[in-house]
């Protein structure tokens, strides 16, 4: 097995890790934070605002994973292919990998911006 064929697997496995975090993250209604944030005197949250954030939230997350998957997946396999021809192509081929990768970590951010609008 060459080095380029385990470097791109690090990165799958670290990339799967990014993702197990994230859905642990989301699932714990963030622990990190843990003080009520300051609202004005009556009002409150209402709850089907907040359950129809989380569902689009894990929805955005979801969705966003699978993608960088199904591109890392497509990638990767012609990735190998190029460097199997070219070993010189490992650089290009490591930042066209990382971008799909990409794809995983902007739909995380939209599920934060999500939760952090629904209160």
């Amino acid at each position: 097995m060459t080095d380029a064929v385990r470097l791109l697997g690090a990165l799958a496995i670290a990339g799967f890790l990014i993702a197990a975090a994230a859905a642990l993250f989301l699932l714990n209604g963030f622990p990190a934070f843990g003080a009520e944030p300051a609202r004005a005197v009556g009002t409150a949250i209402d709850p089907g605002i907040v359950q129809w954030a989380m569902i689009s939230a894990a929805i955005a997350a979801g969705l966003s994973s699978l993608a960088a998957g199904y591109a890392v997946a497509s990638v990767g396999s012609a990735a190998v292919g190029a460097l199997a021809e070219k070993p010189e192509l490992l650089g290009r081929v490591l930042i066209l990998v990382g971008l799909a990768e990409g794809i995983a970590i902007y739909g995380l951010i939209v599920a934060i911006l999500i939760l952090n609008r629904a209160g």
